[in-house]
């Protein structure tokens, strides 16, 4: 493959890109999706598949936007419980149509010889859950029977700040993010728009991507602090999270791969809402994804990528199958 394009052009656009969707990503999981991941009701703050290709990458300074469509569909069988504002729910199901979006800007000065920028994300959207039963009390009296809601609306807020390292074909990155539990919460509504408390999530990432060949391999790796949620006094464990990606280029516009991630909870819960103990949480999942390149206008450049994920390994959390479609734009890299 041609260097000349891919270096200067190509990396650059998607890194622009990739910065953006990330936290874009991120914010998806603040719609509360009672069945999306781990922790209480089946809840954490990270989702799996956040990070994806060219994630370590760095992009052009100035202003970028981002928007990804975020559809999960996932179930557990009657026999797997999820605790919930002090009660439990046992069988469940969800499914969600997300929109997330905002801003990135990326500095044009290095700071301590990395690439910086920040972000600020907010998500709306609309979910449904279903729950066979929910049981309260010391010995699981059953209070309700099959129970199915729906929610829309809007979502926490997300802010982050990336720095980003280049030496040659291999690229750095470190990264901090969190929650602000401004959106919608009720701890008895089976879906919400907001988390119901705060979280603090930290990682490094590394992209390795070779111009000539057009090969790419990223991966990041991070851990969350979840704080109390007040209106349950239960607090979720510490949760450690991998993301990864590979890919090839075909041409100068398109590359195609596979994604995946794994997502283990490492300290167990706490708290007097916490009525199973630790409900420590796993899930592993893979897929395949498609990117496409394209300049927009004479200083813009888009970018849309598409994937899915299979679900598998699951521990004390439903599984199924999740697609993202992303759409971003950021500052055109001239090529040289």
């Amino acid at each position: 493959m041609k260097t000349d394009w891919l270096h200067s052009a190509t990396w650059a656009v998607i890194g622009s890109a990739t910065r953006a969707t990330a936290l874009v990503s991120l914010a998806t999981v603040c719609m509360g999706i009672n069945e999306a991941a781990a922790d209480e009701a089946g809840i954490s703050f990270w989702l799996p598949g956040l990070y994806g290709s060219f994630a370590a990458a760095p992009g052009e300074p100035g202003w970028s936007f981002a928007s990804v469509f975020y559809h999960p569909s996932v179930s557990a069988g009657a026999g797997t419980s999820f605790p919930r504002g002090g009660g439990v729910d046992v069988g469940i199901e969800g499914r969600g149509e997300i929109i997330a979006f905002g801003p990135t800007y990326t500095f044009d000065q290095p700071l301590w010889g990395a690439q910086a920028a920040v972000s600020l994300l907010a998500v709306a959207g609309r979910n449904s859950a279903c729950v066979d039963a929910t049981l309260a009390g010391p010995g699981g009296g059953t209070i309700s029977g099959e129970r199915c809601e729906s929610y829309t609306g809007v979502g926490d807020l997300l802010p982050q700040f990336t720095l980003k390292w280049n030496e040659g074909v291999n690229n750095y990155m470190t990264y901090v993010t969190g929650d602000i539990p401004i959106g919608a919460y009720d701890p008895d509504r089976l879906a919400n728009t907001g988390l119901g408390h705060g979280a603090i999530d930290g990682g490094v990432g590394y992209t390795y991507l070779n111009p000539e060949t057009g090969r790419e391999f990223s991966i990041v790796g991070g851990m969350t602090y979840n704080f109390e949620n007040p209106d349950t006094d239960y607090q979720n464990g510490i949760d450690g999270h991998v993301d990864w990606a590979a890919s090839q280029f075909l041409n100068e516009h398109v590359h195609v791969g596979v994604v995946g991630y794994a997502f283990q909870q490492l300290t167990g819960d706490s708290g007097e809402g916490a009525t199973l103990g630790d409900f420590k949480s796993r899930v592993f999942g893979i897929g395949p994804q498609v990117g496409y390149k394209f300049d927009f206008d004479d200083k813009t450049a888009g970018y849309v990528n598409l994937k899915g994920y299979y679900e598998f390994g699951a521990k004390n959390r439903p599984e199924g199958w999740n697609v993202w479609l992303t759409l971003a734009f950021s500052p055109r890299a001239e090529k040289p």
